[in-house]
């Protein structure tokens, strides 16, 4: 049996957190500026979360996958595990909107984040199976370089295209063509069509990462390190060419969160791992019940916002009103709304670790 990789876990369970943290505000109207995304170009910390989950999935299937033969069998336990994430997606997305009636589909939004990690996966871990780490290195770059070429060079409809939020911009194009009004925004969807494809190449680079951890060299700190600084390095340098942007996944995003990435988890493989110092447990126990910690923060936070407990006031604005109440700086109150919720979640996770409870689709 595989010995499991303690530091993993814990940065598994540290995106989740940081997840569920942005996404439970107290409210969206006054919120510190690192808790949101980059209004198109750019980024912030918290663009970094959902490629970081990606990156991790990645290293997940270079441990998961490691020995395993592409076999039917195998391909069948992947094909399930992908349509279940999509699944818990599409789920979401149709059931909150529209309680308690489940009536309509006119602007069910189709694409999401656990429909991208279920699309992902499949693919990644198909890839793993078939190619060396050559090949599948080949792969990442190619579709980077692609993508590039793509969004960049090939005009639409007789049109220049452009990286901006404009309709000539291939991503947001391709998503109202397929989807039309089944997306997040009305001109775009941050986990549409065209950006899977780089969003891929996100997990396949967390595949090679973990190839590295997993092959337990005397210099794997050191290589990690290097790699992890040259991936942020010439992000920023292509950053001249294709900015950095996480509502289209940029071939420079790509480089410069999965650089981000490795850093942090090579920070904490140091720690845990090699120096076996205690750090970071609390995350751990998030980061072994990830998808349904993040599932049901989304089911639960939703929902608060949908249930009335008097005519006027829902569930989530009741309870925060009791942080206004005693609190005057309201994004204060926000931010701590939001980690009382996050608080609720790690406590969970510790209660279903204690129990050797491990939930997984």
């Amino acid at each position: 049996m595989t010995k499991r990789i303690e530091s993993v876990d814990i940065f598994r369970g540290l995106t989740i957190i940081a997840m569920i943290l942005v996404n439970n505000p107290g409210t969206w109207s006054t919120i510190y500026a690192p808790l949101l995304h980059a209004h198109w170009h750019g980024y912030t910390p918290t663009d970094l979360i959902f490629p970081f989950f990606l990156f991790i999935v990645g290293i997940s299937i270079s441990f998961a996958y490691k020995n395993k033969s592409n076999t039917l069998p195998t391909y069948k336990k992947i094909a399930i595990r992908s349509l279940k994430l999509i699944g818990i997606g599409l789920f979401l997305n149709w059931f909150l909107p529209y309680f308690p009636f489940f009536k309509s589909f006119d602007s069910l939004r189709i694409p999401g984040v656990l429909q991208r990690i279920g699309v992902v996966f499949f693919i990644a871990a198909i890839l793993k199976l078939n190619f060396n780490w050559k090949t599948l290195l080949f792969i990442t770059f190619s579709i980077l370089i692609i993508y590039w070429l793509w969004l960049g060079f090939i005009p639409i409809n007789g049109q220049s295209p452009t990286f901006d939020r404009a309709p000539n911009n291939w991503a947001n194009f391709l998503d109202l063509k397929v989807f039309g009004k089944h997306t997040w925004k009305p001109d775009y969807d941050p986990e549409g069509i065209a950006s899977t494809f780089p969003a891929i190449a996100t997990a396949l680079i967390g595949i090679l990462i973990g190839n590295i951890i997993t092959s337990h060299k005397k210099h794997t700190v050191s290589q990690l390190t290097l790699i992890g600084v040259l991936l942020v390095v010439f992000g920023y340098l292509w950053d001249f060419s294709f900015p950095i942007n996480k509502a289209i996944w940029s071939s420079s995003y790509v480089l410069v969160s999965a650089g981000w990435g490795t850093l942090l988890l090579t920070l904490i493989y140091y720690l845990t791992d090699m120096k076996k110092i205690k750090f970071g447990t609390i995350f751990k126990y998030v980061g072994m019940n990830a998808i349904l910690a993040f599932s049901l923060s989304s089911f639960i936070g939703k929902t608060f916002y949908l249930v009335k407990i008097n005519n006027t006031q829902s569930i989530h604005s009741w309870i925060y009103s009791l942080y206004t109440n005693i609190i005057t700086i309201d994004k204060l109150a926000s931010l701590l709304y939001a980690l009382t919720v996050v608080l609720f979640y790690v406590s969970l996770s510790y209660f279903l670790y204690r129990k050797k409870i491990f939930l997984k689709v």
